[in-house]
């Protein structure tokens, strides 16, 4: 009977007892599988989306909801900012935030106004 002990390179030592044959197998086998690529590569992480939600919460940190501001603003802001969404999806989304209590909804000029 041979015996053989491997130590990986993450510092696992594995003694094996067993005929030349099956020491040689079962070596070959843990070569081949340290040197194939895992399932999941470890890498850059992707850097996480940015939610409209998110932009008009620094939004109102800033204090750009001091003044009633409507949609339009709205969308004309986050566009200099870099982010360009249709009125169409701002709208449920200040209107998520008006029923958080986040902010407030107005009426001004026959067009809805939100304000801090």
């Amino acid at each position: 009977m041979a015996k053989a002990q491997i130590t990986t390179p993450q510092g696992v030592t594995v003694k094996i007892d067993g005929t030349p044959t099956e020491i040689t197998a079962l070596v070959r086998d843990l070569t081949l599988k340290a040197a194939r690529p895992s399932g999941r590569q470890r890498g850059k992480a992707k850097p996480s989306r940015v939610l409209l939600v998110d932009l008009i919460a620094s939004l109102v940190d800033g204090g750009f909801f001091k003044k009633p501001r409507d949609l339009g603003s709205i969308k004309a802001t986050l566009e200099e900012m870099g982010h360009h969404y249709p009125v169409t999806t701002l709208s449920p989304t200040m209107l998520r935030l008006v029923r958080r209590h986040s902010l407030r909804r107005i009426r001004a000029e026959k067009r809805w106004a939100y304000v801090r």
